[in-house]
């Protein structure tokens, strides 16, 4: 491809509202453009990205046994409110009428719609197991979509669904499609971590989230220094610890109310009233369908709210608004406690109090008053307040230790979610009445998995984990040309005809190559050949003419060396082999 005849737009500076490197790079490079709030046009050279990431994931797949297919964007409402999840999924889900006033919606995620295909062909035993894919467009209404390709509302991704006469079958294919994911990502060149996370609105029993391991990732993931267990952060869980946060006084016959103005923060708070941040119980309101939920922390912890949504099986939780809060527990902000936390509360609903099991291991500690500017120290868990249920709440910390082993704790590191697999066991198939008839002639309900990959976030986590000062550093496998030609002296008639024909001898080797004859200055040149982040640099100048050289250099850390056409066609050719690309 000649760069002069090529719609490569780059830029100098990157847009303001681009906040991470891979969408300001990305931007800069030519290869996307915003056309609304999460929505991307791919250009050329971002395309030729996705169809790689495309090839390797059809590859992989294929190579297993799975069947590709091609499912509608547009979906009937009757599919989602047969499995209910039209009521529960939230404003992510864009519904529309059509001009018959039915009601439909554009699928962020497709389960009903394979489960229903499914339903409607499969009768037996004999037809199973069976995975379908596709690699198709998606959209959620992300309430703020930001990060370019990496939380988009509208994106590509690979989704597929497995369907077995039993759960022994699907955690075998499960593991088998674990290990597919890994070999993609792999042959894209990405370091990866699989990580245990939570089922979300998707559902099923459990699932895991593949992450590119980048220092700019979004997510922290938890991963033990021993045995190599890893999780998310809504998912991971410590090994107990043994005893408990020392008590600040002997334990008293009752709580003791101590006047705190305005201090409802947990550091203002352990210093007037003499406890240690471990002993205070942090108590968070949080509405959720059908009521209320109250979950208590200890100061020095996070609250994982996905935990205690989990906890209480909870479609949702999120913190209460000022107004709620103040009719829930009678005071401001920072001020509530689980003493006389009321049972339920008009316009609310039922209230339900969860307590970390650090909290109930407290043998005293101290708490909001339910009243403005106090709180109560002497408190004791089980004594003073008895919860309606104990669970583990707590965000991980670095250094505790690891729930898998006996010796390994925590280090903590980033990532960037680019697969989600889950085992949905009969979610969907029992709902939508999937059934097969088995040896017995019996109707059970199909058993599911689901697996998700994201194309274009796959791209952007590359660049993260793969760009220095000056741009994109593609991997081998997933750049948009293995290698640019930099014809410095366009306008010299030996320069270009030598460069033509560094161009045609490496497109005849495979070698897929940009041409850079445009009539611009060296820098330039060289600034978008960075910028770019094409693998191999093949400068046409005055120091390699005479001899009919050219100056290979790596994009990567790599020094410049004088070669024949023939040596750098072949050092390419040589690392395009180990790189399977």
């Amino acid at each position: 491809m000649r760069f002069s005849r090529s719609f490569i737009p780059t830029l100098r500076e990157a847009p303001a509202d681009a906040e991470v490197i891979s969408h300001q790079l990305m931007m800069r490079a030519g290869m996307i453009r915003q056309v609304a709030r999460g929505i991307y046009d791919y250009l050329p050279l971002g395309w030729r990205v996705l169809k790689k990431i495309i090839r390797i994931a059809r590859e992989e797949l294929d190579g297993v046994g799975c069947q590709e297919v091609q499912l509608p964007v547009v979906i009937p409402a009757e599919l989602w409110q047969e499995s209910g999840r039209w009521q529960q999924y939230g404003k992510e889900l864009l519904r529309l009428k059509d001009r018959n006033d039915r009601e439909f919606c554009i699928g962020p995620t497709q389960e009903e719609v394979i489960t229903d295909l499914v339903r409607r062909e499969v009768k037996s035993y004999r037809q199973l197991p069976l995975n379908l894919y596709q690699i198709h467009t998606k959209f959620r209404d992300e309430i703020r979509p930001r990060f370019g390709l990496m939380r988009g509302r509208e994106f590509l991704m690979h989704d597929g669904y497995s369907f077995h006469a039993s759960v022994e079958d699907l955690d075998r294919h499960y593991d088998l499609m674990r290990a597919v994911y890994e070999r993609i990502f792999a042959r894209c060149g990405l370091k990866c971590r699989v990580v245990e996370a939570a089922t979300g609105a998707i559902g099923g029993k459990s699932s895991h989230e593949v992450m590119v391991l980048a220092e700019t990732g979004e997510s922290a993931i938890a991963v033990c220094n021993r045995c190599g267990y890893a999780a998310n952060m809504e998912l991971a869980t410590a090994r107990p610890s043994v005893g408990s946060p020392p008590s600040p006084d002997a334990v008293p016959s009752k709580p003791r109310e101590v006047n705190t103005p305005g201090l409802g923060g947990v550091e203002d708070v352990v210093a007037v009233l003499g406890v240690t941040p471990a002993a205070m119980i942090k108590t968070g309101l949080y509405l959720r369908d059908g009521g209320v939920v109250v979950g208590l922390i200890p100061g020095n912890r996070e609250i994982n709210e996905a935990k205690l949504q989990a906890a209480v099986g909870a479609a949702f939780c999120t913190m209460l608004d000022a107004a709620s809060y103040r009719r829930l527990a009678g005071c401001e902000i920072g001020f509530a406690g689980p003493i006389g936390m009321p049972k339920e509360v008009a316009g609310l609903g039922a209230v339900t109090v969860v307590a970390d099991t650090s909290v109930m291991a407290l043998a005293v500690g101290a708490t909001g008053a339910n009243k403005t500017d106090y709180h109560l120290v002497g408190v004791v868990p089980g004594r003073d307040f008895t919860p309606d249920l104990v669970a583990d709440l707590a965000m991980v910390m670095a250094g505790e230790g690891c729930p898998r082993c006996k010796d390994g704790t925590y280090d903590m590191v980033r990532g960037i979610e680019v697969g989600h697999i889950f085992k949905l066991g009969t979610k969907y198939s029992a709902a939508m009445k999937a059934a097969y008839l088995d040896e017995g002639g019996k109707e059970q309900p199909i058993v599911m998995g689901t697996y998700g990959l994201g194309i274009g976030r796959t791209a952007a986590a590359a660049i993260e984990q793969h760009h220095d000062e000056k741009g994109i550093v593609w991997p081998l496998p997933i750049a948009p040309f293995h290698a640019v030609v930099l014809l410095l002296k366009a306008n010299e008639p030996t320069h270009a005809a030598f460069g033509t024909q560094v161009y045609e001898a490496l497109n005849a080797a495979g070698i897929e190559t940009l041409y850079d004859d445009r009539d611009e200055r060296a820098g330039v040149k060289f600034a978008d050949a960075e910028l770019i982040g094409l693998p191999y640099q093949l400068v046409i100048g005055a120091k390699g003419i005479g001899q009919q050289k050219v100056e290979l250099k790596k994009r990567h850390g790599g020094v410049s060396r004088l070669c024949t056409v023939a040596e750098a066609v072949g050092a390419i050719k040589e690392a395009l082999s180990h790189a399977g690309s």
